[in-house]
């Protein structure tokens, strides 16, 4: 698990302290979901004052990408021959991340559209992440390619948080344009 903030390098009793309130910021949205999810009340069930939770996290939106960020950061790596196979695992893993809990999931996707700086910087680290993961499971850096996985992934999440489809059926839709984006692979 990652112990190290968008903002600074932290002791390991930060460490601790940005690790209870990711997992209070879980729990409250299991109960309020995220239109109701406050740093606040995060901070309360975490057992912090609100001003070190905002120590740590600017918005509401900069805490749940972090959580999001905590769980990519934590899935072991893909291994196996590079092709259209090893990537559809890649996408799957990905959107299943977060799947069996829907609140979890709709508020990762809002945040993660949030402007403020902590946000944007957690954005770019997923999607280095997110491009990694899928550059050794292809096997390969064809830019366009990965753009185009990349586009399906993104996408396909945007559509679950309009509510077009579920997040566990996105884990399919991706293995279907992986095959259209890999037909020979």
């Amino acid at each position: 698990m990652a112990t190290e903030s968008t903002r600074r390098r932290l002791t390991s009793r930060q460490a601790e302290t940005v690790r209870r309130l990711t997992e209070a910021a879980v729990e409250e949205l299991r109960e309020v979901g995220f239109d109701g999810l406050t740093v606040r009340n995060v901070a309360r069930r975490a057992g912090v004052a609100p001003a070190t939770a905002y120590t740590y996290f600017a918005s509401k939106n900069h805490l749940v990408t972090e959580v999001f960020w905590r769980r990519l950061s934590a899935l072991p790596e893909v291994h196996g021959a590079p092709g259209r196979g090893r990537v559809v695992e890649v996408l799957r893993e990905i959107a299943l991340l977060v799947s069996d809990e829907p609140e979890l999931a709709a508020a990762c996707t809002t945040a993660m559209l949030g402007t403020d700086p902590d946000v944007r910087e957690l954005r770019l680290k997923i999607g280095v992440a997110i491009r990694g993961r899928l550059r050794n499971a292809l096997g390969s850096d064809d830019q366009k390619v990965l753009g185009a996985l990349e586009l399906a992934y993104s996408g396909a999440l945007v559509h679950a948080g309009m509510g077009y489809t579920s997040y566990a059926r996105v884990a399919d839709r991706l293995e279907e344009m992986a095959e259209l984006i890999l037909p020979d692979s």
